[in-house]
């Protein structure tokens, strides 16, 4: 923790992290929203006429089905110049192996074996990854040819499960364009801005900043900054929702008028472009007849986009205790079990700390919940650090998995360190902004990320707690104790 007193400015909820985004758009998360790219391209009080405006294909995407209740029916209609129909059939996609949807296959004939048939380690161990490695130069390896999965688990074909991919490119997609039939992809750049083009528009999205594309929209990623590094949440079954305030009431958190939707967008090429898509975990390919983002105008509420963590407003202790983590819930995708999230997107952004008489790190810990951590900037609130270089710790571009029910918390040193400590206000992880993927599913890794990535810090679990020693001091009698003695000698001297 910082010893601080002041907040920096740069902390500023209205300092943006992408001061250069030269796009415009629509703010207000979860509403029905309505743009166009050309005056009058939707047409007046129908979806479908029998002639729509500027004469284009009236297309919908039903992001739900027909019949889920209004308050979570999502679709979404677009107008465009060439339907979505004018491609070629698909054939598998061979450039990217190392996509999968399969985490639970475990070979029944050796009971001894932690590996699947498909390659998925199923372990409780713990794992943390050193940053994963951009591509070499003479490589060129696009936004989609560069998605590797780390873990997951269920299956698209249920509408149950999650994975956790690692994006790693150094070029645009150029007249590629991909869309996702198994679910959503929340995408954290990292490294590097990434501008990405949607049949609803353009998303500019920088470090410390998210996007969230919806199932089976179309998109694009180009890379301004040059390689680009970053992680993507998938969900299988429904779609991220904001968290309930329950008593915290109407305010707090990540406020929905700062989520942004792109403003529509279009342009004219009637040149082949290559579509890709994922269906079922494996990637297929097929030929469309011109661009994808032909689309004039659109209304609807299935629509992509993105939200700025510098906006989000932290609710605390400020009295004593730790406030669970849940407490920094961004979105969630929950599951039938109340209360149960297929997946929680969770920040840890920089704040005040300030509880008193309490051991302020966050706290040993065995979860019924399976973590994904990963760093897009800075150290991970000062309590687990690394740098680059270093062969053990945590950086940004790297990440640990805590599996469910395993044992984590803070290193030896930091739990010496913050037992003693003084207890006076400071600042907490400014500069930094670790993240976690957490959901009540069991999770499994794949051989790239188990054995393949280069990059695994074989001895994390050793060198995160090897130093733990057994605690024990029976002459303490606990701070309340001793907190008390001078009260109690205050009385009985009548003072």
């Amino acid at each position: 923790m910082s010893r601080s007193r002041q907040t920096p400015a740069s902390a500023a909820p209205w300092v943006p992290s992408n001061p250069n985004d030269p796009y415009k758009y629509i703010t207000g998360f979860g509403g029905q929203h309505e743009s166009e790219a050309l005056p009058g391209a939707l047409p007046v009080a129908q979806n479908s006429p029998q002639t729509c405006p500027y004469r284009t294909y009236p297309e919908s995407i039903s992001g739900t089905a027909f019949t889920a209740p209004r308050k979570e029916n999502q679709r979404v209609w677009m107008y465009r110049m060439v339907a979505s129909v004018a491609q070629s059939k698909f054939r598998p996609y061979t450039k990217n192996p190392y996509i999968t949807s399969e985490f639970h296959n475990v070979d029944p004939t050796n009971p001894g074996s932690i590996k699947t048939q498909d390659g998925v380690f199923q372990a409780p161990n713990q794992t943390q990854w050193s940053p994963f490695k951009l591509p070499g130069k003479d490589e060129k390896v696009d936004f989609i040819d560069g998605l590797k999965t780390l873990i997951g688990a269920g299956h698209p074909s249920l509408r149950h499960g999650i994975a956790t991919h690692i994006y790693l490119a150094n070029v645009g997609m150029g007249k590629k364009t991909f869309y996702n039939s198994d679910g959503d992809f929340l995408i954290i750049p990292q490294l590097g801005r990434l501008d990405i083009t949607t049949e609803l528009g353009k998303l500019s999205v920088a470090p410390n900043e998210i996007c969230v594309i919806q199932r089976g929209l179309r998109f694009s990623v180009e890379l301004p900054d040059g390689p680009s590094r970053g992680y993507v949440g998938e969900i299988y079954s429904s779609h991220f929702e904001l968290p309930d305030l329950g008593p915290i009431g109407a305010n707090g958190l990540a406020n929905p008028r700062d989520f942004m939707h792109p403003t529509a967008w279009f342009e004219h090429d009637d040149s082949e472009w290559e579509l890709v898509t994922k269906y079922g975990g494996k990637l297929f390919g097929a030929k469309l007849r011109g661009t994808p983002y032909n689309v004039l105008g659109w209304h609807g509420n299935y629509v992509p986009y993105k939200y700025d963590l510098q906006r989000f407003q932290v609710v605390n202790s400020v009295s004593f205790d730790h406030s669970d983590p849940s407490i920094f819930t961004v979105l969630t995708c929950q599951s039938s079990l109340t209360g149960h999230a297929y997946m929680d997107f969770v920040i840890f952004p920089p704040r005040w700390g300030c509880a008193d008489w309490t051991f302020r790190p966050p706290y040993f810990h065995r979860n019924g919940m399976s973590e994904f951590l990963g760093l897009i900037k800075g150290d991970f609130g000062d309590y687990k650090a690394g740098h680059e270089g270093q062969e053990i710790g945590l950086f940004p571009g790297g990440g640990y998995v805590h599996t469910m029910m395993g044992a984590h918390g803070p290193e030896a040193k930091a739990f010496e360190t913050f037992a003693t400590a003084p207890l006076e206000p400071g600042r907490i992880g400014d500069g930094s902004q670790p993240f976690m993927f957490e959901s009540y599913l069991q999770v499994g890794y794949t051989k790239w990320a188990w054995s393949e990535c280069g990059v695994v810090q074989e001895d994390y679990v050793t060198d995160e707690w090897g130093d733990i020693r057994k605690s024990f001091d029976p002459t303490y009698p606990g701070q309340s104790h001793v907190a008390q003695k001078p009260a109690e000698a205050q009385s009985k001297t009548g003072a």
